[in-house]
């Protein structure tokens, strides 16, 4: 008998969407071509490509427990001290989409790393066009160990001349889950933003609690971004996954929209941001109203008042 392969909540969402008319798309050749993943479906003609100027980016390699780590990074070129964001990737391996964030992060004037983090599995992830063939692969990473992964990343960061005071991480799918699991564990973290990432794990001998057992633990402030037509993260896991913590500061926030997955664009990200603006003459607290996501929040110090119109500082 074979054994099928574990599928979590986030990639159930994934095999049960409507289908696509292949019209607007690129061929399989021309998305590999690109860089893509094929396993995520079909890609976009007009899919964005954000460009390199004013950016240093590239490849690099970041020293882990046990060898070195393939990293993307793209920060503002001549920037001291910018804040880091961590991009922790789906199941797909670190292909174009991921990359392209990471340099859309730097345009806001982030220090952003995406890293491979399952490069010990000896295989070009991005190259499997099967989900199936994908998971026995991706669901073997042990958390302890992606935990640590993404620790000697934020180091790395920081020896590159990232300010780490200033730690921020986003993920999508498999990596929202990330998102989850690393502000429990990470007391430098300032804030997650976690893109429809599983909050329920199925049995896993690798794995260690799951993001709502965690929630009491969030070191960090993360807002978490769903769609309630989701087909593998119903609602209601992510209202408990907001109700589950004690501590206000630390809350974990959700919002949903009526699509099975909540999409990420510069527009949308920028429209989501600003649905509750910080106004001036207004605190800005982590977990209020007033606070703006990742991408646009900057915490005042005391005694002083936030900038409107500042998308440029993490907090």
């Amino acid at each position: 008998m074979t054994a099928q392969p574990l599928l979590t909540s986030d990639i159930v969402g994934l095999t049960k969407v409507a289908p696509l008319s292949r019209r607007g798309f690129m061929t399989a050749s021309a998305a590999a071509a690109a860089g893509y993943t094929l396993a995520a479906g079909p890609v976009r003609a007009d899919a964005i490509k954000t460009d390199t100027e004013g950016l240093d980016a590239g490849e690099a390699k970041v020293k882990v427990a046990d060898g070195e780590m393939p990293v993307y990074f793209a920060r503002p070129k001549g920037v001291a001290n910018p804040p880091v964001i961590l991009v922790a990737m789906e199941i797909f391996g670190l292909h174009e989409y991921i990359k392209d964030v990471t340099r859309r992060l730097a345009k806001l004037g982030a220090f952003a790393v995406a890293p491979d983090y399952y490069f010990r599995k000896g295989v070009d992830l991005t190259k499997i066009t099967a989900i199936p063939e994908l998971m026995p692969l991706v669901n073997s990473k042990p958390d302890t160990e992606l935990l640590s992964d993404l620790d000697s990343t934020a180091a790395w960061a920081k020896a590159q001349g990232g300010d780490t005071g200033r730690l921020g991480i986003i993920g999508f799918c498999r990596g929202g889950r990330t998102v989850w699991e690393y502000a429990a564990h990470s007391s430098a973290l300032k804030a997650g933003v976690a893109f429809y990432g599983s909050l329920v794990d199925p049995a896993n001998p690798a794995w260690g609690k799951s993001p709502t057992q965690l929630a009491p633990d969030m070191k960090a402030p993360v807002l978490g971004l769903y769609g309630e037509a989701d087909q593998g993260i119903p609602v209601a896991q992510v209202e408990a996954m907001t109700r589950r913590s004690p501590t206000p500061r630390n809350r974990p926030s959700s919002r949903s929209i009526p699509a099975p997955r909540m999409v990420f664009t510069p527009t949308t990200v920028r429209a989501t941001a600003r649905k509750r603006p910080t106004t001036r003459g207004t605190r800005c607290r982590p977990g209020s109203g007033n606070t703006r996501c990742l991408l646009e929040c900057k915490r005042e110090r005391p005694g002083t008042r936030t900038a409107p119109g500042r998308p440029d500082r993490l907090a």
